[in-house]
């Protein structure tokens, strides 16, 4: 993997990251592929609005379709037929999640598949073994989240093991071999809950573990904004300025825009998805429940600023009408629009930051979230 920075303004950076699978520009917006498919869209409806990497998990792909069909097949990129690059998360937060079914000691942590209920281990080098079997172009080390709010005392006792951890997961990489013809990337994760000194902490011994690069984890769990913003600017002002930074499970269009001017580079989240598929869907103004019956008879775009395939043919009575009697295409619908704009954000990121005018974009971006969408032209 080779991280290239092409602009800084301020700390925002554009760049882009290349693999084997292609080219990813950053800032980078990652649609949520948990089990190998981003709900509601295909493969090529995502290439359509952009997506340059999707990210999966490998809590979910080693429950099902399990390691030994992902390797007959050929890996994950065969398996669902997407050529380009994916990324894993450890499964570190799903486990995590099961906070009634999973145990956590210092060889890992066991629990049970929410599934079927039988019986797992997820060690440091398990979920390295797991992630070659799946071929992901970045990997993820295993961590713990800790919730929020949490104790100090025990983000501190967790984050140590998350860096004992990390550093037997590089170990175990360095030891082992990629499965599959194209090249895998090891990224560590920063925890630390809101504690600055812990956060500080976790970066710096990442740091000279020397990943290739880094996640920012243990955020949007529950804190305040700015809480969350003061970590990413801990954890910024450390991680090295030529790896990139992943901002783990993040977030609304808000969280995003004030996240690169914090350094970050890569996003994930569900918001785009699962909202579509809850009728919520985002314009450049605001966020619209197109169920509302306002929208009955109103044959207006969802956004008449957007580009996408969504607004340029339907309206917003139709696409009310299709959740209304619960036809499966509003849900593609409003997932294509919504990711679309993600991926719009981020190309507008990119610009602004190449012509050195970050600062004022992101304060006329965020004029126009906190504005009240207009319903008439």
């Amino acid at each position: 993997m080779q991280f290239i920075l092409e602009h800084i303004d301020g700390n925002a950076r554009a760049g882009k990251i290349i693999t084997d699978h292609g080219m990813f520009q950053t800032p980078a917006f990652m649609p949520v592929g948990t089990q190998g498919s981003v709900k509601a869209i295909t493969q090529k409806g995502l290439e359509e609005i952009g997506s340059e990497i999707i990210l999966s998990n490998t809590y979910h792909l080693y429950l099902r379709p399990g390691i030994e069909i992902l390797h007959q097949a050929g890996g994950l990129h065969r398996f669902i037929n997407w050529n380009h690059p994916i990324l894993t998360d450890s499964g570190g937060y799903q486990v995590f999640s099961l906070s009634d079914l999973r145990k956590i000691e210092e060889e890992g942590v066991q629990f049970r598949s929410h599934v079927d209920g039988s019986l797992h281990m997820f060690t440091p080098e398990s979920v390295i073994d797991i992630q070659r079997y799946i071929g992901s172009d970045i990997t993820m080390v295993l961590d713990e989240c800790t919730p929020f709010p949490c104790d100090k005392e025990y983000v501190a006792q967790s984050n140590e093991l998350t860096l004992r951890w990390a550093e037997r997961c590089k170990k175990k990489f360095q030891s082992s071999e990629g499965l599959y013809e194209h090249s895998q990337a090891l990224f560590g994760i920063v925890q630390g809950s809101v504690y600055p000194y812990i956060r500080e902490h976790s970066a710096k011994v990442l740091s000279n573990m020397d990943f290739e690069g880094y996640g920012i984890g243990g955020l949007a769990v529950g804190e305040p904004s700015d809480q969350m913003y003061e970590m990413i600017d801990v954890c910024s002002s450390i991680l090295p300025q030529n790896k990139p930074r992943y901002l783990m499970g993040v977030g609304t269009p808000e969280n995003l825009v004030e996240a690169i001017e914090r350094g970050v580079d890569m996003f994930d989240c569900v918001l785009p998805t699962r909202n579509g598929r809850n009728a919520q869907m985002f314009t450049q103004k605001s966020v619209i429940n197109i169920t509302n019956a306002q929208f009955k008879d109103d044959f207006t775009p969802i956004d008449y600023d957007c580009g996408c395939y969504v607004c340029q043919n339907f309206n917003r009575a139709y696409i009310r009408h299709l959740f209304m009697v619960k036809e499966i295409l509003g849900l593609q619908l409003a997932t294509h629009h919504n990711l679309y704009y993600y991926q719009w954000l981020m190309r507008n990121a990119r610009q602004a930051i190449s012509e050195g005018i970050y600062n004022n974009w992101k304060r006329d971006q965020l004029n126009l979230l906190h504005q009240e969408i207009q319903l008439t032209t």
